[in-house]
């Protein structure tokens, strides 16, 4: 139940894309006038402002596109820019309260759901060939509809899922490897801006890691607090016993940070108002996967 838009308020402007908020039930004149006022270019990232792993986000490629998306949601929800970096990472940073320097902890990489053509296959006889790709033709045929029918040129790449997410048919790669100094101080510079920000996974689009690690041409897709899960265990490679290993390291950062926290004066989540939380979350969930 926590709000993208008030986190994005939080990071400072210049490392995340323009972002605008639209209410559930606004008249598409306004939303045309936020869009025109935020100077949005199309195509544009929709997606709910209270998400739940990947559901209901949308590349609009046209205005008539965002207006369909306008009148289907009965939820808050985000117009944002598209960011126009290849490649993408979850980077897990970790701070304690006392410190002026964190660490990252773990970096995951995005393999977008791409097929290529060979100039015979149409798009879903291509999709069909990836047993990973084929989970999500349900929902591929329902977004591209007959577009799925065409035969994509010899060597030709589409992206048919232009966001890192899971659910949605990324794969996962654990490239902690790369932990280096350099994109330590980069991280740790932005997140020294966040207020509080002490735990959690930023989910960032770049465009060469090496830039990235010079600090240049990158954007912050999301940022993602408590709830963040250390996502570079879902690499195929890792077994589940890594994986428990790896959640109960961060737990045990979530834990040291929230009793240094509380002995700084920040009080405990109750236990009434964590289920009050808990039955809007599963509401908030039940709009969105039904979008």
């Amino acid at each position: 139940m926590e709000s993208k838009k008030q986190i994005y308020n939080l990071i400072p402007q210049q490392y995340y894309p323009k972002t605008g908020l639209i209410a559930a039930g606004m008249p598409f004149t306004e939303v045309q006038e936020k869009v025109k006022e935020l100077g949005l270019q199309f195509p544009l990232i929709a997606k709910p402002d209270i998400g739940l792993r990947g559901s209901a986000v949308k590349k609009v490629h046209t205005e008539a596109e965002l207006k369909a998306y306008n009148s289907k949601v009965d939820f808050d929800y985000l117009i944002q820019d598209l960011i126009p970096f290849p490649n993408e990472i979850g980077v897990f940073y970790v701070r304690y309260p006392h410190e002026e320097t964190g660490s990252i902890t773990g970096i995951v990489a995005k393999e977008f759901l791409i097929v290529t053509g060979d100039g015979q296959s149409t798009i879903e006889a291509l999709i069909k060939k990836d047993p990973r790709h084929e989970m999500q033709l349900q929902v591929l045929q329902k977004e591209y509809g007959l577009e799925l029918q065409n035969v994509l040129p010899l060597g030709e790449l589409k992206n048919l899922v232009p966001y890192g997410n899971h659910i949605r048919g990324a794969k996962f790669l654990d490239h902690s490897h790369k932990i280096s100094p350099q994109l330590t101080d980069v991280i740790n510079e932005m997140c020294l801006q966040i207020p509080s920000f002490y735990f959690g996974r930023l989910d960032i689009m770049y465009n060469t890691f090496e830039e990235l690690e010079a600090g240049k041409n990158f954007a912050v897709v999301e940022l993602n607090g408590a709830a963040s899960e250390p996502t570079h265990i879902y690499d195929p490679k890792h077994s589940i016993f890594f994986a428990w290993k790896e959640l109960m390291r961060h737990i045990t950062f979530m834990y040291e940070i929230s009793v240094a926290n509380h002995k700084n004066g920040v009080p405990y989540l109750s236990h009434k108002s964590g289920m009050a939380e808990y039955k809007m979350h599963l509401a908030q969930s039940k709009k969105i996967l039904n979008f």
